[in-house]
């Protein structure tokens, strides 16, 4: 989710001038409009297993991923390529609580984050067992953890909605197959770590209503403010009655266009019945410690 340095002047003349989501223009010979904004949340919630969710304690997860040598350059404290390739992640939707175990060449990092999503909540950073109080390093891990949370659950996510509503429809292709796609788009307050709000639209498809791709602001760092980035989400699977992505791709719309990350999920499993004291702790408890099931197939 990164921007260069140099580009900030930019960024003002990019936010006064133009909606940083601009509603897109229907196709031609495309007539039919979206479900209200309202219906549309609803409909993608229960497409991706939401009347599961409140029976869902934790869910368990692991990453591995690619960056572009370029983005590391550009923003290296967001990326932090020294850590940021592999995670165990842990998280807790009903307390809003994730834990991120990232490991790469400089070594471990350990970020807890909760209340996130709904109050800017607090956030605590490691680099291999020592805590940070470096202000932007903070700032960039709870801005990660916030978007994580929000590209692996998509509209099971608590999202502070202060104002939606419904465009489209778009054509997209995410993961090599074309989607029709309603959008829901508004304004969430608070926004992405700890931003005051971000701008933020789920692409929805037609055929099975799940959330296909995810834009945003990214309010939440001196150095990003102003930009707009989206991820695509695929290849999902289905487990205790979830419904998640596995793939994932990364790209900068603004204000230039710039491929970011791809990532996959290499293991997943719920419902271990994890208590918050499993996973906020300096290190994970052995029950949250074992490694996230591998996925097969």
């Amino acid at each position: 989710m990164p921007l260069p340095r140099r580009s900030l002047l930019a960024l003002p003349a990019l936010a006064a001038c133009a909606d940083p989501l601009p509603e897109p223009a229907p196709p031609p010979g495309i007539s039919d409009v979206p479900l209200p904004g309202a219906d549309l949340l609803a409909a993608t919630f229960i497409a991706h297993g939401g009347p599961r969710l409140l029976a869902t304690t934790d869910v368990n997860v692991s990453y591995d991923g690619e960056w572009p040598p370029i983005i590391g350059r550009l923003q290296p404290v967001l990326t932090d390529q020294g850590f940021r390739i592999r995670s165990e992640e842990r998280l807790m939707p009903g307390r809003g609580l994730i834990t991120q175990e990232h490991a790469g060449p400089a070594g471990r990092k350990r970020v807890l984050r909760s209340g996130g999503l709904l109050s800017n909540g607090i956030i605590r950073v490691l680099f291999n067992d020592a805590e940070s109080t470096d202000a932007e390093q903070r700032a960039a891990a709870a801005l990660v953890a916030d978007g994580y949370t929000i590209f692996l659950l998509g509209p099971l996510a608590r999202v502070p909605w202060h104002s939606h509503e419904p465009a489209g429809p778009e054509r997209i292709t995410v993961g090599g197959r074309d989607h029709w796609c309603d959008i829901l788009r508004g304004e969430i307050r608070p926004g992405l770590g700890f931003a005051r709000s971000d701008r933020l639209a789920l692409f929805i498809d037609r055929e099975e209503r799940l959330t296909r791709r995810i834009r945003f602001s990214l309010n939440g760092l001196d150095s990003t403010r102003g930009a707009v980035a989206e991820v695509d989400c695929w290849n999902h699977v289905t487990t205790g009655g979830l419904r998640l992505p596995t793939r994932f791709h990364e790209r900068l719309l603004r204000p230039f266009p710039l491929r970011v990350h791809d990532w996959w999920v290499t293991g997943l499993d719920l419902n271990r019945g994890l208590e918050p004291a499993d996973i906020t702790g300096d290190a994970f408890s052995p029950r949250a410690a074992a490694p996230a099931r591998p996925l097969t197939g």
